[in-house]
C-alpha cells in the first residue's frame, strides 16, 4: 500500500459566529448588572465652595450617614451597603489592609446630627485611618441676570 500525504489547504476564512455569541451573552449581563450598580443613597450633602477631590477610580472609600443616622459603605463598584458600626470598622479595616493608599471619606447628610458624623471619624480613626475627607456639595453656581 501506498502511503499518500494528503495536504490540507488552508482556511482563509475566520468563523466569527463563536465570537459573536460570546459578545451577545456578554452584552445580556452587562444589561442586567447595570441596573444594580447605579443604585445609591439618597443624600443631602451640605454645600461649600471647594476644589473637586482628584482620585482613581473605584479605590477610594466612602462611609455614608444618612439623614436617619444609618451608616452605609461604599468601594469600588459595589453599591453601598447598610452596616451597624462594628461591621463598618471590620469592614473598613480590611479593605485599609488590602490597600493602605485608599483614600477614606464621610459624606454626612446636613440633616444628621453633628454628633454622628463625629462617632464615624472616631471609629476610623480607631481602626487606623489617619487621614479622612469630608465630602460636601457644591453651590450651584449663578448664572450673571438670574438664576441657575
Amino acid at each position: 500500500m501506498a502511503y499518500r500525504k494528503h495536504k490540507r489547504r488552508l482556511m482563509g476564512e475566520i468563523n466569527v459566529v463563536p465570537y459573536i455569541d460570546v459578545m451577545l451573552v456578554l452584552l445580556v449581563i452587562f444589561m442586567v448588572t447595570a441596573p444594580l450598580l447605579s443604585q445609591g443613597v439618597k443624600v443631602e450633602l451640605p454645600q461649600a465652595s471647594s476644589d473637586p477631590v482628584k482620585q482613581e477610580a473605584g479605590s477610594a472609600v466612602v462611609v455614608t450617614v444618612d439623614a436617619q443616622g444609618q451608616y452605609f459603605l461604599e468601594h469600588g463598584i459595589r453599591p453601598a451597603e447598610s452596616f451597624d458600626p462594628q461591621a463598618l470598622a471590620l469592614r473598613v479595616a480590611a479593605i485599609r489592609s488590602l490597600d493602605a493608599k485608599a483614600p477614606v471619606y464621610v459624606k454626612g447628610d446636613r440633616d444628621v446630627s453633628y454628633g454622628k458624623v463625629v462617632a464615624v471619624m472616631a471609629m476610623l480613626q480607631q481602626v487606623g485611618v489617619d487621614n479622612v475627607g469630608l465630602l460636601t456639595e457644591a453651590p450651584p453656581t449663578e448664572v450673571a441676570g438670574g438664576t441657575p
